[in-house]
């Protein structure tokens, strides 16, 4: 009779608070598990790598993991980690662009940006650079817990902003009826990274099919779990973009989509 193998799935959440990441790794670290899942970004991949030298790890971070120092190449990772980059930074020049397509003219665009993510400094760069290249002003509000969020929208109020752009973040995607519903009750179009925020009532979102990451996450962990070494699996990178537009979102707001983004949406919610 041969013998049923059986496995054990240990769960630990930050909510969203970076600094409770190390505690979480090394608690589960201690449990003498065979495999170590890092999902949520570059701190929950680098809480991983501090925790450990020899258990396996499986990552998904937001950007580029050799510039975040979590691996030695995208083609041969080397050390006991490889994972799955999501591109979800990459594409907020695009996002901005899109916004501008949306609400053309003037008026100032707002930016939500949690400065405790570690790609905070880069994100800020890079709106500022595509700001510069459409010719729109930008204010960029900060927060990192909810009570900053309230006030991050009640400042874009005040400023007069014209939509808004709500940049890549774990913490943001914990958060993400509070942000949409802020979003409406300010009258804001907004963009976002992944399709649940459009799903959610979100206005537009447009980033990489969070489906397909995960996926070929799960993938990779099974490919360990039954012998393959981490540092033989390349760094698998997202392709699969989509853009989601929620046209009863839009009618709430009377945003009028041209038919240029109807065209090339990938899906269009009504």
């Amino acid at each position: 009779m041969q013998r049923v193998k059986t496995s054990r799935v240990e769960y630990r959440w930050a909510e969203g608070q970076y600094n409770r990441l190390p505690e979480l790794a090394n608690d589960l670290v201690h449990r003498n598990i065979a495999l170590l899942v890092a999902t949520g970004g570059e701190p929950s991949a680098l809480a991983a790598k501090a925790a450990t030298s020899t258990i396996p790890i499986v990552f998904t971070v937001g950007g580029d993991p050799v510039k975040a120092g979590i691996v030695a190449s995208l083609n041969r990772p080397g050390g006991n980690a490889t994972g799955v980059s999501l591109l979800t930074i990459a594409p907020e020049a695009k996002r901005l662009g899109l916004l501008n397509e949306l609400v053309p003219g003037p008026g100032t665009f707002g930016v939500l940006l949690d400065p405790s993510y570690t790609t905070a400094e880069i994100t800020s760069q890079e709106v500022h650079d595509a700001a510069g290249t459409i010719g729109r002003p930008v204010q960029i509000v900060k927060a990192s817990n909810p009570g900053e969020l309230d006030a991050a929208f009640a400042a874009l109020a005040r400023e007069h902003a014209v939509a808004l752009l709500v940049t890549t973040d774990p913490f943001f995607d914990t958060r993400q009826s509070q942000i949409v519903a802020s979003a409406a009750q300010y009258k804001l179009p907004a963009i976002y990274q992944f399709r649940d925020y459009a799903v959610a009532g979100g206005l537009i979102s447009y980033g990489i099919s969070i489906t397909d990451g995960y996926r070929q996450l799960g993938v990779y962990a099974g490919q360990i779990l039954k012998g393959a070494k981490p540092a033989d699996l390349p760094i698998y990178q997202s392709i699969k973009f989509e853009l989601i537009i929620n046209l009863k979102t839009a009618k709430a707001l009377g945003i009028k989509i041209s038919d240029n983004l109807l065209s090339i949406a990938d899906e269009v919610i009504e």
